[in-house]
């Protein structure tokens, strides 16, 4: 008998963790190879802009938040999806929350003025797509078909 698939996207931890863990090991590096990604001359911009990112993406991942308490589902990824959401921020991107950790990683980055932090952030990202993202796409195409397919064909993954 063929083992029955439970109704989630299979992922088997918190997505945010991946960026925080990540940032926390380039930190880590940082405190032992100290290199700046950022000079210290102009220093006024580099706050603004890293809290400017930090705010943006709060807001993205407040907005898509919203967008799927108004569908009445959940965000977790560990927990099953009771509607399709496409409204909000999810008009422009596939992945508005991971967008957002995104904002706020580089801007955290910025305010820290770290380079080991950005130089694993495509390491980040790889992890996100291939354990978090690829499954949650998975999922969605199986249970939404057709539905899904239109929209993953109009809607960026990304940005």
């Amino acid at each position: 008998m063929p083992e029955l698939r439970s109704d989630t996207s299979g992922v088997k931890f918190p997505p945010p963790l991946v960026f925080v863990l990540g940032f926390a090991a380039g930190y880590a590096l940082q405190r032992l190879v100290p290199v700046t990604v950022v000079p210290t001359a102009g220093t006024g911009l580099w706050p603004g802009l890293g809290w400017g990112l930090v705010v943006l993406g709060v807001a993205l991942m407040g907005s898509a938040v919203v967008a799927f308490r108004r569908a009445g589902t959940t965000p977790n990824p560990t927990k099953p999806t009771t509607a399709f959401v496409t409204q909000g921020p999810y008009r422009f991107t596939r992945n508005p929350m991971y967008v957002g950790w995104v904002f706020i990683y580089v801007g955290a980055d910025l305010l820290t003025r770290a380079l080991w932090p950005l130089v694993l952030l495509p390491a980040v990202l790889f992890l996100m797509r291939r354990r978090v993202i690829a499954l949650e796409e998975a999922y969605l195409e199986r249970k939404f078909t057709d539905d899904y397919r239109a929209y993953r064909a109009r809607v960026r993954r990304w940005l």
